[in-house]
């Protein structure tokens, strides 16, 4: 079972992917994730990476690709693997496509994520991150829509520079240019999910959808 996740920021797909992956026991490989560990460490790939992120923009291909690859070849990606963040764009998917031929792997089903762009700048900049944990908080969980504090260990939370309004606006448009093509390539293998509403509600919609797969 190979999977991949396409949706703008903001669509939900990190959070519905742990459901995803729980769903077939695959892992869920999050290329953001991972350049955000990389970026903690400090090492060099983590310092490319950040040039790009902080401003909404894309990572090069040629960095994205070499990450996936060694990734997909761990034992735990033997049965299978979902794809969060990747492929972005149609060289990306080529690489992929490149990528499981020279694997023995076969894609199952892509999940594109749909939800509007005034939800999406919503949902997106009102986002806080722990800087102790990483946990991902929403100003709604504080008190009048003010978050100081992380819900989960009580450290300071912050905004990350790519959750404010103007990266948000130019993380969208890249999504438009860049992403938005894959619908149409990967046409006979999307499973389209509404992600408007309640993670519950879009969770019971999705799994509906992927009985269909499983």
């Amino acid at each position: 079972m190979i999977l991949i996740l396409i949706g703008p920021p903001g669509s939900g797909k990190g959070t519905q992917a742990k459901f995803i992956s729980d769903r077939f026991n695959i892992p869920h490989i999050s290329t953001g994730d991972m350049f955000r560990q990389a970026m903690r460490d400090g090492t060099e790939l983590g310092k490319k990476a950040n040039e790009y992120m902080e401003h909404g923009n894309l990572v090069p291909d040629d960095v994205t690709v070499a990450l996936v690859e060694d990734r997909i070849r761990c034992e735990d990606c033997n049965a299978g693997f979902l794809l969060d963040g990747f492929p972005r764009t149609i060289p990306q998917a080529s690489a992929l496509d490149k990528m499981l031929e020279r694997n023995n792997r076969v894609l199952t089903k892509v999940i594109l994520f749909t939800v509007s762009d005034d939800i999406l700048v919503k949902r997106l900049s009102g986002r806080r991150t722990c800087r102790s944990c990483g946990k991902i908080s929403h100003v709604s969980q504080g008190i009048n829509n003010k978050l100081d504090k992380c819900p989960a260990c009580g450290q300071e939370v912050f905004q990350r520079d790519d959750d404010k309004p103007e990266a948000i606006i130019n993380r969208l448009a890249v999504y438009k240019k860049s992403t938005e093509p894959l619908i149409d390539y990967y046409k006979r293998k999307v499973l389209e999910i509404l992600a408007d509403g309640p993670i519950d509600e879009i969770k019971t919609r999705m799994a509906e959808d992927l009985e269909n797969i499983g």
